[in-house]
């Protein structure tokens, strides 16, 4: 019989069962509390402790998952002056480091565009960041490709 691999998966939330999502949701409230007690995290979550204990050593939200990594982020850009300068300095401002970016030719007034991040340093948690990406003049959509 062969060895089951165990790998991981990144997987959107809105498909996960509730007692995960409530469990990381107990996580996050003991990280940001340190007064707060799992007896106390996971009755105001309405969780069970034996399901808290059963899923805490597996699931953790993304960006604990991305840090010391390699993003890959890809971009829909809009075709206007300074929009990828914009992204760029985004990344910078919050200490990432870029380490590759490519840029596809404008067609129909959009832009791909691919850009890869080390996030060692960064000063504020990768999904805080995605969110000021998100948030730039002239970004159509944003997605994260892959990590390494």
């Amino acid at each position: 019989m062969e060895k089951q691999k165990n790998g991981f998966f990144l997987v959107r939330e809105e498909i996960l069962p509730e007692a995960i999502k409530k469990t990381i949701r107990v996580k996050e409230m003991l990280k940001h509390d340190d007064k707060l007690t799992i007896n106390e995290a996971v009755k105001e979550m309405d969780l069970s402790r034996s399901a808290y204990y059963k899923y805490k050593d597996y699931v953790f939200p993304f960006y604990e998952a991305s840090q010391n990594k390699i993003v890959t982020l890809t971009f829909l850009l809009e075709h206007k002056k300074g929009v990828l300068s914009s992204v760029l300095n985004t990344i910078s401002s919050d200490s990432g480091s870029v380490l590759t970016i490519n840029q596809g030719i404008p067609l129909q007034g959009v832009a791909n565009a691919t850009v890869s991040i080390e996030t060692a340093q960064l000063s504020v948690d990768l999904e805080a960041l995605l969110d000021k990406l998100r948030m730039v003049d002239g970004v159509k959509r944003l997605e994260v490709l892959g990590q390494a």
